[in-house]
């Protein structure tokens, strides 16, 4: 399979320590609901399912924000959900509502017939990756990524969201065995999945652990952490001689980023409550650092273009200056703390991604 080359390869060199002439930035949920020509082609489409499982609708709404703003990467479209979904236990989206599944598992017998997916059932999946890659045409790199192993048994095991996560704590606490089965078994699977994106076309992949800060300490290290290593000790380290970056995600982690230093990844996405400056000093720093990806609230993007720029300027001065020159250094990756809201209006994304690219630039200009 041959591609176009790549023409903006700044996140890639970001996510591998190196230096760029600006802060790369790309958006958690890009794609999505804030989008008025996204909300056309879902409507086309009928269904949120219908809009991920075909390959031309997903391409084409993959590639929407990145016809409207100067982003440095792109992500696959799709749902953290689709691994669970490949094991029989039926996806659904209502409108308006979040994902559901027709079984859980909470009980032995369910756990026993938990098996790691055949990954043609998510063959959907790589063909999004291989059109989209194609039409990105190197334009920007595209991000593969998968739910981690607790995120998706969080959903496993409720059915769908949830706000106390009762169902999940309860098995893992009365029946840790079961849990550890489930999460090794998701482990294997996330680790198929994303090697598949990688043959497809996906040049960096992206773990999301969305559910693992709700976890008592102890707890986040057995049960998430854990099965977050076991799927990266499994990535295909590169591909096409190209390095495939690794990231990892957890939403709430910012409490266990010492716990998370020696993961074996290239880049550690914070949410909103972390200090970056902190977060640098702890993993960024030293041979073995990692590069740092966020960290805005994604509600500045509802205050005034002029408050946005303020507040995009404070966290590139937070981080401080990256690494510049030759070798590896602490580097940094713009992104949300978490997904953009479905109510953002579109032209403060544009605010918002300039206003990277114009501070994260002076930052670099000495003194």
């Amino acid at each position: 399979m041959s591609f176009a080359p790549l023409q903006n390869d700044t996140f890639l060199r970001a996510c591998l320590r190196q230096s760029t002439d600006h802060t790369p930035v790309w958006l958690m949920r890009q794609a999505g609901r804030y989008l008025p020509e996204y909300r056309d082609t879902r409507a086309k489409a009928g269904s949120f399912m219908g809009l991920a499982t075909n390959t031309d609708y997903a391409t084409e709404v993959t590639l929407q924000p990145l016809d409207r703003y100067a982003l440095d990467a792109a992500i696959l479209f799709s749902d953290i959900l689709t691994v669970p979904d490949a094991m029989g236990l039926g996806l659904s989206f209502a409108l308006g509502e979040g994902p559901k599944f027709a079984k859980t598992v909470r009980t032995e017998a369910d756990v026993a017939t938990l098996a790691v997916p055949d990954m043609d059932k998510l063959r959907y999946v790589f063909d999004a990756v291989t059109s989209i890659r194609r039409a990105l045409n190197g334009r920007v790199p595209l991000i593969g990524f998968s739910g981690s192993p607790w995120t998706l048994a969080c959903y496993m095991v409720e059915g769908g969201g949830s706000d106390d996560y009762r169902a999940v704590k309860s098995l893992m606490y009365s029946r840790p065995d079961l849990m550890h089965r489930i999460l090794a078994i998701n482990a294997d699977a996330v680790a198929a999945y994303l090697n598949a994106q990688i043959e497809a076309g996906a040049q960096a992949v992206m773990v999301f652990d969305s559910w693992g800060g709700v976890l008592a300490d102890g707890k986040f290290q057995d049960f998430s952490l854990a099965y977050t290593k076991r799927v990266l000790a499994q990535l295909k380290r590169e591909h096409g001689g190209a390095v495939i970056p690794r990231i990892v995600f957890t939403k709430g982690g910012g409490l266990w980023l010492d716990d998370m230093k020696d993961l074996d990844c290239h880049a550690l996405g914070l949410d909103w409550t972390v200090n970056l400056a902190r977060a640098r000093a702890l993993v960024g720093e030293g041979a073995h650092g990692k590069a740092l990806q966020g960290n805005i609230d994604p509600n500045v993007l509802f205050a005034p273009p002029e408050r946005i720029d303020a507040e995009v300027a404070a966290v590139l001065e937070s981080f401080g200056t990256p690494h510049q020159g030759s070798g590896t250094g602490p580097t940094h990756i713009f992104n949300l703390g978490h997904g953009i809201s479905q109510h953002t209006p579109p032209e403060h994304v544009s605010v918002l991604v300039d206003a990277v690219h114009s501070h994260s630039k002076r930052l670099r200009k000495p003194a």
